[in-house]
């Protein structure tokens, strides 16, 4: 089990990092998330969390063999990225005392 973590994790970390990245630099979005995505900085800032979240959870964790502090805080940086994606699907605030131009 722990060879299909070794080699899997870092393939799917490493995609999801190159997802945050460009959404953060171009706003490009994946396919199935550009219906729903309002934000794709905010979302591309979450990707990169959450890779960066769940590489520290998974070498300080089960593959580091214990779950120290370190690794528990990997595991709150990627809940905090998912929660950036669900925020960035979700519209911004307006700006306050602008109204609809006259007709």
């Amino acid at each position: 089990m722990n060879m299909y973590l070794m080699v899997g994790a870092p393939v799917v970390l490493g995609l999801l990092a190159v997802v945050g990245i460009a959404s953060v630099t171009t706003g490009w979005v994946v396919p199935w998330a550009r219906a729903r995505v309002l934000r794709p900085k905010l979302s591309g800032y979450g990707a990169l969390l959450s890779a960066a979240g769940w590489a520290v959870f998974i070498y300080l964790g089960p593959l580091g063999q214990g779950y120290g502090v370190l690794a528990w805080s990997g595991w709150l940086a990627a809940m905090a990225g998912l929660g950036l994606q669900v925020l960035a699907q979700r519209p911004g605030r307006g700006v306050r005392g602008a109204t609809a131009p006259a007709s």
